[in-house]
């Protein structure tokens, strides 16, 4: 069956690395890592080196690109960033993949300066979602200021100077009021998020000039797994984050600390199922194809093998 993607085992992958230098040590990686994730040297060394290298080649070719194009029409050199999209669900390590790449690319000469934002700062304020009746669907794509994040990206692409994006707590659950991240003209801007592939819904037909985040992406990348080792990894981080951020009494989720070993595994496989498995499938899952690379992890969090789209 013909495929729109080559398939790339662990092994070959790691050898198109060709002789890309690791920058990056033990400690490095100790910072990079999410909770519960097991990154390590070896997956940073076999996987994601090769993948910093790819995006690379795709980097200098388009600023090239780029400059003969201000040649051609006789204007002055004016690079804007080349933006990576990163997808995936919930738990599977869209956060740890995004700043080991980011780690990585920032060592490549041609492109030092590489930003990161998450599309979590884009959902709406809970008070928002509240008069809404969304907070069940936070995470689901209705559950966010898309008009805003495509804004950001379009002023980003245009080459603006100081683009600002709103900010959000993991512990609060919440946007901060009046915190934000500014981006100013990187060479480099990875966005990652649940729903950054997301297509226009079906069958309705957008209007003319409607622009969609994934526009604004020069490479995509989707990091997969099995559902249900997902799942496994999702109540590891909800077990872990019941004996750390839970425990603080800024927290949101604060009422789960006191809860019993199993009462809180009950809890976190009900959220699962509830929310997030759905949004999964319904939203996340389908935008996969889309991708124009694919890592898909086992159930020790280690790449097993990475599909790249051949056009």
């Amino acid at each position: 069956m013909l495929s729109r993607y080559e398939t790339f085992g662990r092994s070959h992958w790691a050898e198109l690395r060709a002789s890309t230098p690791l920058a990056l040590d033990d400690d490095d990686v100790a910072v990079l890592r999410g909770i519960n994730d097991r990154l390590d040297l070896d997956e940073v060394t076999n996987i994601y080196l090769p993948l910093s290298r790819l995006l690379n080649l795709h980097i200098v070719a388009t600023q090239r690109l780029a400059e003969v194009t201000d040649v051609f029409v006789g204007s002055e050199p004016d690079p804007v960033p080349f933006v990576i999209g990163l997808a995936g669900s919930v738990a599977v390590g869209k956060s740890t993949a995004a700043r080991v790449l980011q780690a990585l690319l920032a060592q490549w000469p041609d492109h030092p300066r590489v930003d990161l934002v998450t599309t979590d700062g884009f959902l709406l304020p809970n008070a928002e979602l509240d008069a809404r009746g969304l907070m069940e669907r936070k995470g689901f794509p209705e559950s966010y200021d898309t008009g805003r994040l495509v804004r950001f990206l379009q002023s980003v692409k245009s080459g603006e100077p100081h683009v600002g994006a709103p900010v959000y707590s993991h512990i609060t659950y919440d946007i901060v009021d009046g915190e934000q991240v500014v981006v100013d003209r990187p060479d480099v801007l990875i966005v990652e998020g649940l729903n950054v592939l997301q297509a226009p819904a079906r069958p309705s037909v957008p209007p003319a000039g409607a622009a969609f985040v994934s526009d604004y992406f020069d490479f995509s990348i989707y990091v997969d797994a099995d559902s249900a080792v997902i799942e496994q990894w999702y109540v590891e981080r909800f077990m872990t984050l019941r004996e750390s951020v839970f425990t603080r009494p800024e927290s949101f989720f604060q009422h789960f600390a006191a809860l019993s070993d199993a009462e809180a595994e009950a809890v976190a496989h009900s959220i699962w199922v509830d929310i997030n498995h759905r949004n999964l499938v319904e939203n996340i899952a389908p935008t996969r194809e889309r991708a124009d690379l694919i890592l898909t992890k086992g159930a020790d969090h280690a790449v097993t093998e990475v599909r790249l789209r051949k056009n």
